[in-house]
């Protein structure tokens, strides 16, 4: 993430500069300066929200603005530094350290005895901060010589301090609707003083269009966008068109982070796509981890997983596919594993599914829990060391495969200790192929 989130520049340390400087990009001189003027985020900054209203009386509390990139948290900070009466500290995680953090204490402490001004420290990409810097922040956060504002891209609840998260207020930013996207583009295109001061017919209707659908909610990918393809006219009547526009975007990066929400929301939309036997969604998910550079071991670990979870005896050659899959990921690396990860993808899809072991071995250990683990039956225990014989053990167990069938009715556990089926077949070809053998065991096996 840059130093500045939406329409974004590096500024400098304790303020944000409104000037507009015609030379800088389309982005950063389309920032919005006031709430009036920020698209996106309603409820966020709606006239009844409290954000809003803390905003605007000067009363921000510390508070984490969490959101993907270029959805305007930012450009938030931008907006409260140009109407907050107290100092405002402006840091990257990125490049401050320990000791910056010191000076922006020693400078907070001053203020507030010359004065008695407060201090507003905004922290760009909290989530790269280390323990020691976050530690070193938190008693002057939870003495309120220090209101944090941080910006991240990635789950706070996964990369900040605990003790600091309890003492701020998590502000979910979603990424930008279509029709804010909309608007923004629009507004950079007509704007005469800080945009391309073109006229609206100048851009194509179906160029405004792809160029919304290709940004992935990012305000500042649309302007640096629409800002690139306006260099490339030929002409002073020409438009923008979705051909330009190609040509000016070249190819969109994948976003995606290891760790973070993407990472987790996309691999669980690629298994409960796989699941759901659609195998179209399986591989869209599945390129995307591809394309963003997921680990292809950490993608077949879950599909492993997936195989007996989900599909389990339904098509016991489901999980052989799957280690074989992985086998062969181990062996070969990529690129070429992509075919087989394809491969595997479609098959557990198409795979008719049950999560009858699932089930099954979830209702047994609930079972254990509830009632206690039952003692092993006489017969079924252990006769392989010196002694056992005369303890008892195996006395009156029979061997199945002296019978016929390979069959011999028999207990297994303690009379009692199962008073309902474990497992249920599921209703699909394979187990209901040897549901009417199960049925016809249980059957002997009851008690006369």
């Amino acid at each position: 993430m840059d130093q500045g989130e939406l329409f974004g520049v590096d500024v400098p340390t304790s303020t944000f500069n409104n000037a507009v400087d015609p030379t800088a990009p389309l982005a950063a001189r389309m920032r919005p300066r006031t709430l009036d003027e920020y698209f996106g985020q309603s409820d966020l900054i709606r006239s009844d929200a409290p954000l809003r209203a803390e905003i605007q009386s000067d009363s921000l509390r510390s508070a984490i603005l969490w959101g993907p990139p270029g959805c305007g948290k930012s450009t938030l900070a931008h907006i409260i530094a140009a109407t907050t009466k107290r100092a405002f500290e402006n840091y990257s995680a990125v490049t401050s350290g320990v000791a910056d953090i010191r000076n922006v204490i020693e400078r907070a402490e001053t203020r507030r005895r010359s004065n008695r001004q407060g201090t507003i420290l905004f922290v760009d990409e909290i989530h790269r901060w280390n323990k020691a810097q976050q530690d070193g922040l938190l008693p002057h956060v939870e003495s309120g010589l220090i209101t944090l504002l941080g910006a991240t891209t990635e789950n706070p609840y996964f990369s900040v301090n605990g003790a600091l998260l309890s003492r701020s207020r998590i502000f979910r930013l979603k990424r930008l609707l279509d029709e804010s996207l909309k608007q923004i583009v629009l507004s950079a295109l007509t704007s005469p003083d800080r945009g391309l001061g073109l006229t609206p017919d100048r851009l194509e209707t179906d160029a405004l269009e792809f160029l919304v659908a290709t940004s992935g909610g990012d305000a500042r990918h649309a302007l640096n966008a629409l800002e690139t393809a306006a260099g490339l006219l030929q002409s002073l009547d020409a438009t923008i068109s979705v051909n330009l526009l190609e040509l000016a975007m070249q190819q969109r990066a994948i976003q995606y982070d290891r760790d973070g929400d993407e990472h987790y929301d996309t691999i669980s939309a690629f298994i409960k796509s796989v699941r759901g036997s659609d195998p179209d969604a399986s591989l869209y998910w599945l390129a995307k981890m591809l394309l963003a550079g997921e680990d292809p071991k950490f993608i077949v670990r879950r599909l492993l997983i997936l195989a007996s979870e989900d599909i389990g005896l339904a098509d016991p050659m489901a999980l052989t596919v799957a280690v074989s899959a992985m086998q062969t990921v181990q062996f070969i690396g990529m690129p070429e594993a992509q075919l087989t990860l394809s491969e595997v993808t479609i098959y557990l899809a198409m795979a008719p599914k049950s999560n009858s072991a699932t089930t099954a071995i979830g209702r047994a250990q609930e079972l254990i829990k509830a009632t206690g683990a039952a003692p092993v039956p006489q017969h079924l225990r252990d006769t392989h060391y010196p002694g056992s014989k005369k303890l008892g053990h195996g006395q009156a167990y029979l061997y199945p495969h002296d019978f016929p069938n390979n069959f011999v009715d028999q207990s297994y556990v303690t009379d009692g200790a199962i008073r309902e089926p474990l497992y249920q077949p599921g209703e699909n070809v394979a187990e209901q192929a040897t549901s009417d053998r199960l049925q016809a065991i249980r059957e002997a096996s009851k008690p006369d």
